[in-house]
């Protein structure tokens, strides 16, 4: 269902990668990347990480970008065609990489490792192909409380629709800083350094929120692009009610909805 839903939404996604420039350009800040560096950056997408350390480690660097979703490296590779320093775009499973032993110098996951169905195989991987010394870098959504900008969607959902038959795992499941400093400590990561970053992002419109909710939403939006209209209608005019403790009292109107996000960067030991 993620794999589908993220190959739906892939060239959406992309558009709306203005909204998460903050975030990005942190994350890559943590990464402490340098020209001449191997990095690998998981769960891709169209590349929208990759591409801006594809410029960071230039001149010499390589990226290889890797995700399940075919469509969205399509639309990465669609997009970096013309530059002469694009990453490169591969199919991989963040669990089970087919890459060789310390043969990176960096990994970034952006919004990813709550994803992954196994994320202590998906940590385990990323220490096994880096070199020693090598650095992660990664971004996960705070406390849920922290997030309006996920969770207003999610509670229409969860008040409108019956629960699922497989439940999905929360992608508040590492916003605690010590539920995330463990989990990579557990998978034998040093110099271990968490920080908050937070951003808001503005919509025009109640409807320009749920669409950018939709574009990120990978498996929940695939699921509900499967429900009758008037399903999906119900969802829209609920999200509006809940949208009105975030309209902007200023000459911009429409939305300003906030998002905290943990960066995470430690070192496989030397």
């Amino acid at each position: 269902m993620e794999r589908a839903g993220f190959n739906r939404i892939a060239a959406r996604y992309a558009d709306g990668a203005h909204l998460r420039a903050e975030l990005a350009a942190a994350l890559l800040d943590a990464a402490a990347l340098a020209p001449g560096q191997r990095v690998l950056d998981l769960a891709s997408g169209p590349g929208l990480l990759a591409g801006d350390a594809a410029l960071r480690v230039a001149p010499g660097g390589i990226v290889l970008a890797t995700d399940i979703a075919e469509a969205m490296l399509a639309e990465g590779a669609r997009r970096c065609a013309a530059r002469a320093d694009a990453p490169c775009f591969a199919a991989a499973d963040a669990e089970r990489l087919c890459l060789a032993d310390a043969s990176v110098d960096r990994v970034l996951a952006g919004l990813a490792l709550f994803v992954f169905p196994h994320p202590e195989c998906a940590l385990a991987e990323m220490r096994r192909v880096l070199v020693p010394g090598g650095r992660i870098a990664l971004s996960v959504w705070g406390p849920r409380h922290t997030v309006p900008l996920i969770h207003r969607a999610q509670d229409c959902i969860a008040r409108l629709l019956p629960p699922p038959k497989v439940a999905r795992p929360s992608v508040f499941r590492h916003g605690e800083p010590q539920v995330l400093e463990a989990a990579l400590a557990q998978a034998g990561f040093a110099d271990i350094d968490i920080r908050p970053c937070e951003f808001s992002c503005h919509f025009s419109s109640a409807d320009a929120y749920w669409q950018a909710f939709l574009d990120l939403a990978g498996g929940a939006a695939e699921a509900i692009g499967r429900l009758p209209g008037a399903t999906q209608q119900a969802l829209r005019t609920a999200v509006a009610e809940d949208l009105a403790a975030h309209a902007c009292t200023d000459a911009r109107g429409g939305f300003a909805v906030p998002a905290r996000t943990l960066i995470a960067a430690a070192r496989r030991p030397a």
